[in-house]
């Protein structure tokens, strides 16, 4: 950036093979001319927050103008023939209960860890590491029992591949070589099985991050050491390692109000650890409660609610506040002895507690570390090529009892060309299965190449999704290169964990820029669009998860496996409320007098409640079936969500494809703007367009699918139940893809973007038997249609509304836009009606010509205003 300000004058050329996975990292690419003085937007800022606003469509519109001003050239290799399946892995029964147990181990020693946190009397600073380690382990610990999940289903496409005389490459980002590595270490060059990295993972986590007390030893002699010795003198509290976790899940009478000492606390947007800094256990009630509502002692920082106390505290919450214990030994060095004693004791105890922790770690059922455990059932290291970044490997004893590690490089050649020589392997063909990871397979080429020997096709089989798009593509493109005699077919391996979609999540919604920002049109690559959840729609659902579990509000849909019986929805509330007690989403508080005690109550703190990204990675936490029911209702109020927005107007589906009966170039093109520098020009086309479907044509229609035997018994036409403008509207209704999901065509605006539900169906339309009553009303809806929106003669909006007419005038402004952009932006902030006021990009094709337009729409009663601010100079000949 500074080497370009310095050389005005200088040439630039900006070359990136994945910069523009999202619209930030076109910021240093000053020199292009988007931004600034002479353009639309006055600094980097100001376009970055418009692109942000107009959604997918605006990044496929930055590189259509970029292209069109001829600064742009993108090419990438096409996707065509490539075969892309998502396939679901489930959990076997054995998996399911490895999994339930592990949930229920990590939410016990979050509690374990909260409690010794306290007993230890840790920094701030201290702990805050902690809880950044904790989070990041509990993901990479389900995230590593996923992957461990999807090895049978692996193994089952791998054989059948093979079978196919297909060959196989099985992609996945980390290896756990660290893990192993370490195992090898404690157990030896022989082990009994295959090391479980899940299980490493929580012994370090304990064995290096569990809170104990300074040492006896560690404090010198004299009143120093009795001041911090009297400061440390409270014992840990008396809780079993599994009970206050167990205790909070039976509470049958769980009450969300915030009553008692609970009261908002300001939001934090801090990283994982920060919904766990400002929050600490009360060492009598055994409750998490916010640091400001518990008193601290000044002497030996025991944390308490005021009312947890005999008699309870009824002064101000000060600083320098002491316990009554503290009170007493004040002063008392004669107690100097006995405290150091209780001490000493102290830490034994907690030192115990750990040993505890990490033998029922090692008593834990766990999965093997997946790679070693392909390799093993694939047929070992002759059979598997393995190009990843790790040293070694544990394969299976020749005796076939046990496991013993080896180098990888076992057969003389060296550790720096191993992967070049498992690459080779592959390639010629003596080697059918090649296993990758992002370490070792940087630049490595294992498409079928023409010249090489093995031109078997790829069967591309992701065990774990990158955490970005970008990664995405670069393991996509290890089995996808030019000079290649077929292309890969993808299988992309999803357990039906609700928490997993979590990273596939990720990787749909920087896909979609990807593609919308290199090609100019989201969908040149393959699409994981149905699993992106982290975007505004996906917060306000999950806002409304929240708000609907915490009772505030009631749930726009009955939750997963409940009747509309308000018992049935209660009990799922309940157990929701315990899950996300168990995962640290919602704070609980024990309220310890009056009427309500030992009622739970909590709350969400405000920067966790659309946080979609946290709650995806905490679902991975917790027991498979309360995770897929929660992960259900999520994606359920999602999906009304998304249905409100279309309604109005304001679903952001990228470009969107103008689809009609008819379409047709009403009069020239004129052009309205022509850009000084490259000479570029913006063009307001005009088309008309006929959306309708005749009688005839819907007749034909469910015809043929009666003939042909797959429509259902609801398919046909239905009328209306109520009366609109004194008529009853008609539409064909067929079911679609998936069951009891029907398309509905209409005779005024064909077929319908969204799919309407049978039970709504038959709640707002009634079949009709009678084929000449459907096809008058039909008709007559047809034929009405050509002049006036379903508003009638009388609307409001005149002849500039389009709802319901069968002829419109469509306009749409191509060519350069981002130049005009203010004067659009202010042209449409003046509409009456809300889904005029978004920047929309569409694409339509002329049916008389084969015309292709992309662009901006323009509504009718815009057309004006823009034309004003533009000052359009003049027409295009034919």
């Amino acid at each position: 950036m500074t080497s370009q300000e310095k050389l005005p004058e200088a040439r630039v050329v900006y070359c990136s093979a994945t910069g523009a996975s999202e619209p930030r990292n076109l910021g240093y690419m000053v020199r292009l001319g988007l931004w600034g003085d002479g353009t639309s937007f006055q600094n980097f800022s100001q376009f970055l927050v418009a692109l942000e606003k107009g959604g997918v469509g605006a990044l496929e519109l930055v590189a259509m103008d970029m292209k069109a001003r001829g600064m742009y050239v993108c090419r990438t290799l096409s996707y065509k023939g490539a075969d892309f399946d998502i396939v679901e892995a489930p959990l076997e029964e054995r998996m399911m209960n490895m999994y339930g147990k592990a949930a229920e181990f990590w939410s016990e020693l979050r509690l374990e860890l909260l409690s010794a946190g306290e007993f230890s009397g840790e920094e701030k600073g201290v702990s805050n590491q902690i809880w950044r380690l904790y989070w990041a382990s509990h993901q990479r610990f389900f995230r590593h029992m996923c992957m461990s999940a999807k090895v049978p289903a692996v193994v089952k496409l791998a054989k059948e591949a093979l079978a196919e005389n297909k060959c196989v490459v099985i992609g996945l980002q980390s290896t756990g070589e660290a893990r192993t590595e370490e195992a090898v270490t404690k157990y030896g060059v022989e082990m009994e099985d295959f090391v479980s990295g899940p299980r490493e993972l929580l012994l370090k986590l304990v064995e290096e991050n569990y809170p104990l007390p300074p040492k006896p030893d560690s404090f010198q002699q004299g009143e120093e050491q009795v001041t911090e010795i009297q400061r440390k003198r409270h014992s840990a509290p008396d809780i079993s390692f599994k009970g206050r976790f167990r205790k909070v899940a039976k509470m049958e009478d769980v009450s969300d109000d915030d009553s008692g000492d609970y009261s908002p606390s300001e939001s934090s947007d801090d990283d994982e650890s920060s919904s766990d800094e400002e929050f600490h256990m009360c060492q009598i009630c055994n409750s998490e409660e916010e640091k400001s509502l518990l008193l601290n002692c000044s002497g030996c920082s025991l944390r308490v609610h005021p009312s947890c106390l005999t008699p309870p505290w009824t002064g101000m919450l000060t600083d320098d506040w002491s316990c009554y214990s503290c009170k007493k030994v004040e002063g008392q060095e004669e107690e100097h002895d006995a405290n150091v004693a209780d001490f000493s004791k102290r830490y034994d105890t907690a030192v115990e507690r750990k040993l505890k922790i990490l033998d029922v770690i090692r008593s834990l059922d766990l999965p093997n570390n997946p790679l070693d455990d392909i390799i093993d059932q694939l047929g070992g290291p002759d059979k598997v090529a393995e190009i990843t970044g790790r040293r070694g490997m544990l394969i299976r004893a020749s005796d076939g009892k046990g496991v013993v590690y080896q180098a990888r490089n076992a057969k003389e050649v060296s550790m720096e060309m191993i992967n070049m020589h498992e690459k080779q392997q592959f390639m010629d063909d003596k080697k059918h299965i090649a296993i990758i990871s992002e370490a070792g397979s940087a630049g490595v080429s294992l498409h079928a190449d023409r010249r090489a020997k093995n031109q078997r096709r790829r069967v591309h089989v992701t065990l774990e999704l990158p955490w970005s798009a970008d990664r995405a593509i670069q393991q996509f493109g290890r089995t996808h290169r030019s000079n290649q005699t077929s292309a890969p077919q993808y299988r992309l391996l999803f357990t039906n964990l609700g928490g997993e979609k979590r990273f596939a999540s990720i990787v749909a919604k920087r896909l979609e820029s990807l593609g919308a920002l290199t090609q100019g049109d989201r969908r040149a690559g393959p699409s994981l669009s149905a699993f992106n959840y982290d975007s505004n729609y996906g917060k306000k659902a999950l806002t409304m998860v929240y708000r609907g579990i915490m009772e505030q509000d009631s749930f726009p849909v009955v939750p997963p496996r409940c009747s509309d019986n308000q018992a049935s929805i209660q009990e799922f509330i309940t157990k929701a409320k315990v899950a996300l007690v168990s995962v640290g989403i919602i704070r609980d508080s024990v309220v310890c007098n009056g009427k309500d005690a030992g009622k739970l109550s909590g709350r969400i703190v405000d920067s966790d409640m659309h946080d979609v990204a946290r709650f995806l990675n905490r679902l991975l936490g917790l027991a498979p079936d309360i995770q897929n029911r929660l992960f259900d209702l999520f994606t359920s109020i999602l999906d009304v969500v998304l249905h409100n927005a279309r309604r109005e107007g304001q679903l952001d589906s990228g470009i969107v494809d103008i689809k009609a009966k008819s379409v047709e170039m009403k009069e020239p093109p004129k052009t309205v703007h022509i850009d000084s520098l490259s000479g570029a020009s913006t063009v307001l086309f005009t088309f008309t367009i006929d959306r309708g479907v005749t009688w005839e044509s819907a007749k034909a229609m469910l015809d043929e699918r009666e003939n042909g035997g797959a429509g259902s018994s609801n398919d046909g036409f239905y009328e209306s139940k109520r009366e609109w403008m004194g008529r009853r509207h008609f539409t064909l209704a067929l079911e679609g893809s998936t069951e009891g999901i029907y398309k509905i065509i209409r005779p005024a605006i064909g077929e319908a973007l969204r799919e309407m539900p049978l039970t709504e169906l038959k709640s707002k339309y009634r079949k009709v038997s009678s084929i000449d009553k459907v096809s008058k009303g039909w008709q007559d809806e047809y034929d009405v249609s050509s002049k006036q929106c379903m508003h009638g003669s009388k609307c409001k909006v005149g002849s500039y509304c389009t709802v319901g007419r069968r002829l419109q005038e469509f306009n749409i402004l191509g060519g350069l836009i981002l130049p005009v952009w203010g004067t659009i932006e202010k042209a449409l902030a003046k509409q009456v009606y809300q889904n005029h006021k978004r920047v929309r990009v569409v694409r339509l094709v002329t049916t008389n010509d084969n015309q292709r337009i992309v662009g901006l729409f323009v509504p009718n009663a815009a057309v004006e205003s823009v034309l004003t601010g533009l000052q359009w100079v003049q027409d295009i000949e034919g």
